[in-house]
């Protein structure tokens, strides 16, 4: 079975055995354990991370101490704060593991020099920014447009498999309803 890595990027770019080889030299693999940080807010943001195994959350803690979840990550999905690793600033979110995860780090420097390097992998990143951005701008208008259980359907039908692994507490704070009402609507759904 091709490697998770190879596959994703294979989804945009033909590659060849040497190419995956020398791409894969600039990922480091890393191993987490549940409730392990892989990102603090406060903290520099060295890596990108591309997720092999298990499920994270990327979230911002207010000055209350409430949860704002921004972003699941589940496997063949990557996951950082954006700002502070681009800018090379301090992380305004933190990323951790719901259960035990297993990612490949890229470094900025890493990514740079591979895309300076090898058109392929270039094109590979733009895409997958432009993908991101618009999820970014639908799930934006989604929160402005669209009634809790509207957004809460919209998951169910986009990542199944997301309502299968994330505790309903985390999709509640991610939908920015209640746990009781996010009990209503799977009740109403018969999930």
């Amino acid at each position: 079975m091709p490697h998770p890595l190879r596959q994703q990027i294979e989804k945009l770019t033909p590659l060849t055995d040497t190419e995956f080889e020398y791409i894969l030299t600039h990922f480091t693999y890393k191993k987490l354990k549940k409730h392990q940080f892989l990102i603090q807010e406060g903290e520099s943001v060295l890596n990108d991370y591309f997720v092999t195994k298990g499920c994270l959350k990327a979230y911002h803690t207010d000055e209350s101490g409430k949860e704002y979840i921004l972003q699941f990550a589940l496997e063949d999905w990557w996951i950082t704060d954006y700002q502070a690793y681009f800018k090379e600033t301090p992380a305004t979110i933190s990323v951790d593991c719901i259960e035990e995860c297993e990612v490949l780090s890229l470094s900025l420097y890493n990514r740079e020099k591979l895309c300076s390097e090898m058109h392929k992998i270039e094109h590979f990143f733009r895409k997958k920014s432009n993908a991101g951005y618009v999820a970014l701008q639908q799930r934006i208008l989604s929160l402005l447009n669209s009634s809790a259980k509207e957004r809460y359907e919209q998951l169910l039908n986009l990542n199944p498999k997301l309502l299968q692994k994330v505790p309903k507490t985390l999709i509640a704070a991610y939908l920015g309803v209640s746990r009781e009402t996010l009990s209503r609507f799977n009740s109403s759904s018969n999930v």
